[in-house]
């Protein structure tokens, strides 16, 4: 294989996995780490790849597919409030959790202000903020990369801390939810670290308004077979819900 093949799939490898390290690169290929280095920093320089800490990322990290999340914030705000209610009626004092990023997901660490002795690992930068007003959870950071506008942590370090944890529950959000595909996110480069989560938790809650329910985003999260509950919100849009069976929960939108 010449290096210009070599650097072609690494290409490939990483738009399909939205994260890769160096060691493990220099093993799938058998070549040294200064020669995957040296393919790590050509490929950065031409754009095709960004390189962080032990390792790269697609450039799609650094780009504007996420609405920004101070946009989010405001969209479909009652039927947030309600699924956030009704995820924080789950969670009991003393338990541990990870709070996945994503507008819903911070409306629920709203919710868990007054909840007491709470374990909370998140990789969401705002999320981290607001839990830190509230006197009865420690918070832990998942540190890593921060992608631009959605302040949301990503990469190898983030994968680490979260592997190295196990929570009773994990609360992500996502995309797009669909009975065929299962979970699906919008870009590639936060698939591991949802993943890691999942892996992580006694139960995972996947918390999305309606407008997520049946639409495909571009990349696999898990099969719903993965998932505890789905919580969304009652609305006219919200078709082939008796698929989705018991693990659907539907929850009324506040007025």
């Amino acid at each position: 294989m010449t290096a210009a093949q070599r650097r072609a799939q690494i290409v490939e490898m990483i738009a399909e996995r939205g994260y890769l390290n160096a060691a493990e690169l220099s093993e799938i290929f058998g070549v040294d780490s200064s020669t995957i280095r040296r393919d790590l920093s050509l490929l950065a320089k031409t754009g095709k790849v960004m390189r962080t800490h032990g390792g790269l990322l697609p450039v799609e990290a650094e780009s504007n597919n996420d609405t920004p999340f101070t946009e989010r914030l405001t969209m479909n705000a009652a039927a947030k409030t309600a699924i956030a209610q009704y995820a924080a009626s789950l969670v009991k004092d003393g338990q541990s959790l990870i709070l996945d990023n994503g507008s819903t997901v911070y409306a629920l660490a709203l919710a868990l202000k007054d909840k007491k002795n709470l374990t909370v690992v998140t990789n969401d930068i705002f999320t981290a903020m607001a839990l830190g007003n509230f006197p009865g959870i420690t918070v832990h950071v998942a540190g890593g990369l921060m992608l631009d506008q959605v302040y949301t942590l990503v990469g190898q370090e983030t994968v680490d801390k979260i592997n190295s944890i196990h929570v009773d529950w994990a609360f992500l959000g996502s995309e797009g939810v669909h009975f065929d595909s299962g979970i699906t996110n919008i870009n590639t480069v936060e698939i591991p670290v949802k993943q890691a989560m999942i892996k992580s938790a006694e139960q995972t809650v996947v918390l999305v308004d309606s407008s997520k329910i049946g639409y495909r985003a571009l990349a696999h999260v898990c099969p719903l077979s993965d998932i505890s509950q789905i919580v969304t919100e009652n609305s006219p849009t919200l078709k082939q819900r008796a698929k989705y069976g018991s693990r659907l929960v539907v929850v009324e939108p506040q007025a």
